[in-house]
């Protein structure tokens, strides 16, 4: 392989990060890459490196930037924890499900009311597992909880926000909740889905879905670092990169969630609420990989490739069970991904892309919105795929 010739297209990588801080987009990354090839024997396709064979692998790491600007300064480094943001859709919630489907506690086409009585209410009685999965269940994507709660705080002196009760209360509101569309007629992408998918976990095993993804999940695959942070919980923050200098809750967010709703859930919910570092991601994503192969102990091939395939259950969907995939000529992942694809995107800048059929993953964790000059699309995203599969293939 020539491998001084893709380190130095790789170069081309560390540039456009460190224009883009420049720019004030984002303020760290730390980006993971690697290419371990197809299953089975050959080189991994005519548009592929044509020296690179199986029990190869190509691989680039990327540090640039502070993870945390202000109150203090801590330079990114390899181990910097980042939140995840709704990179716990499919690191948290999907996989837990993944796994009480295949202990046959669940089955995908189960409606929800049969585990969650309650939401039966408001002609919810027919939306299945399968479509909160695939963002097509009608629910609203989206509700400012924490406005309520807070505003209900003022009204009578409660404490609720990141406490149990208000926890509650999102999750009753939730269930209760009207729908805003015939389930199945369309895709819309939320957190409300997600939400009701974590409490589903919750209630199966009997256990919080933070428990049960760190005792089933993370411990497993040795993902020391991958974990929720439980609002006004002690620990370090100094491995930990910050967001947003958040004006309701009057500081700088430092190892507590981004996610509004989240926060007020007390920092564990299946939408969002998760940390961990780019090493641990991509050793997620390497199981993913390895479970559509059928090489995972944890995840059978069967179950993965169901949750990994487009569901087609609404027009103009691309949407797996959990898993974005592809759109053409406009997706997060760039223009080299191929259509047997999954990956998702998170809020604070973060994103895991694995191609399953070249056996390709590609981790980027940033923290964009931390004191950032301005808020920005985030197109470095599919630019620093593209250049990484650009430098592979000169290999």
């Amino acid at each position: 392989m020539k491998l001084a010739a893709v380190r130095r297209k790789l170069a081309k990588v560390d540039r456009a990060i460190e224009r883009a801080i420049e720019r004030g987009e984002l303020a760290s990354s730390v980006v993971e890459s690697v290419l371990c090839g197809p299953a089975g024997e050959g080189t991994v396709g005519t548009d592929s490196p044509s020296g690179f064979y199986p029990g190869q692998e190509l691989s680039y790491r990327g540090v640039h930037g502070a993870a945390v600007l202000s109150p203090e300064r801590y330079e990114a480094r390899p181990d910097t924890i980042y939140d995840l943001a709704s990179l716990t859709k499919v690191m948290a919630t999907t996989p837990a499900l993944m796994l009480l489907v295949a202990e046959g506690k669940l089955a995908l086409d189960q409606p929800v009311c049969e585990i969650l009585p309650v939401f039966a209410e408001r002609g919810k009685e027919k939306i299945s597992v399968r479509q909160l999965l695939a963002h097509c269940s009608g629910l609203r994507p989206w509700r400012a909880y924490y406005a309520d709660l807070r505003e209900r705080e003022h009204k009578t002196g409660e404490t609720l926000l990141a406490q149990p009760a208000g926890r509650d209360s999102i999750v009753n509101r939730t269930l209760r909740s009207a729908p805003v569309y015939e389930p199945g007629d369309a895709f819309v992408y939320g957190d409300l889905d997600f939400i009701v998918l974590g409490e589903i976990v919750a209630e199966l095993a009997q256990e919080g879905l933070d428990t049960f993804c760190q005792r089933r999940v993370y411990e497993p695959l040795g993902m020391v670092d991958t974990g929720f942070r439980r609002v006004g919980s002690a620990g370090t923050v100094e491995r930990v990169a910050a967001t947003e200098d958040c004006a309701w809750r009057d500081r700088i967010l430092w190892g507590e969630v981004h996610d509004p709703n989240a926060w007020a859930m007390g920092g564990i919910a299946g939408h969002a609420g998760l940390f961990g570092t780019a090493a641990d991601v991509l050793r997620f994503g390497r199981e993913m990989l390895a479970a559509s192969r059928g090489q995972s102990e944890i995840f059978p091939a069967e179950l993965a490739l169901e949750f990994f395939r487009r569901q087609q259950l609404t027009e103009a969907s691309d949407w797996a069970l959990g898993w974005d995939t592809p759109t053409a000529g406009r997706s997060t992942s760039g223009q080299y991904f191929s259509s047997h694809s999954i990956g998702h995107t998170g809020f604070t800048g973060t994103s895991l892309w694995i191609d399953l059929e070249r056996g390709w993953i590609v981790v980027m964790l940033a923290n964009r919105v931390h004191l950032v000059a301005k808020r920005s699309r985030f197109e470095l995203r599919p630019q620093v795929h593209d250049l990484i599969w650009e430098a592979f293939l000169a290999a």
